[in-house]
């Protein structure tokens, strides 16, 4: 999937969400499944395209970027128990969905630019604001998630360059990875 295709797909992932989601007179059920819907897709989309692209090195940098987000949200969680404004728990800050939501869109922005990233980063604020009205969290709850999601994207994954490709390979007898890089 080239970044061409990639952003007809985001932009219909986004037409489905909103489509799918009948907001203007939701109740905190239907926000807190569209949020969960849309940290889902942007998970996938932050692997999907780099898998689609055999992009291997791009594949771990997503995932320490999720992982890096989502283990600093489960510290915090631990160290400043607060209760949630449902009153369902004390692991309201900070938002788990919210940091996870744009350590995914920051990653495919810093990694494929703007075009890819700017559909992504709306749809980690439509996470955001899907976990505040839903009543999981408050807005500073949000905003130090989006803090934590944007730092871990955009430390852990570099840019892409076209210039320099990793290709792994495997055969019967063995297999290594090659290297090809333009000047």
């Amino acid at each position: 999937m080239t970044k061409r295709a990639f952003i007809p797909a985001l932009s219909c992932a986004i037409f489905l969400t909103a489509a799918t989601t009948p907001l203007a007179h939701a109740g905190e059920k239907t926000w807190n499944d569209a949020g969960s819907i849309t940290r889902d897709a942007l998970v996938i989309a932050a692997f999907g395209v780099r898998l689609a692209q055999s992009d291997w090195d791009g594949t771990l940098q997503a995932g320490g970027s999720l992982v890096a987000a989502a283990g600093v949200t489960a510290g915090l969680k631990q160290a400043f128990p607060e209760r949630r404004p449902d009153g369902s728990d004390n692991k309201g800050f900070p938002s788990g969905h919210t940091s996870v939501s744009f350590a995914a869109a920051a990653t495919l922005q810093n990694r494929y630019g703007w075009k890819v990233g700017l559909p992504a980063q709306a749809l980690a604020a439509f996470v955001g604001l899907s976990r505040v009205e839903a009543r999981k969290h408050h807005v500073h709850d949000v905003l130090v998630g989006a803090a934590i999601g944007e730092a871990s994207g955009f430390l852990i994954t570099r840019r892409a360059s076209d210039r320099v490709q990793v290709f792994p390979w495997a055969d019967a007898g063995g297999g290594g990875v090659a290297m090809t890089m333009r000047f």
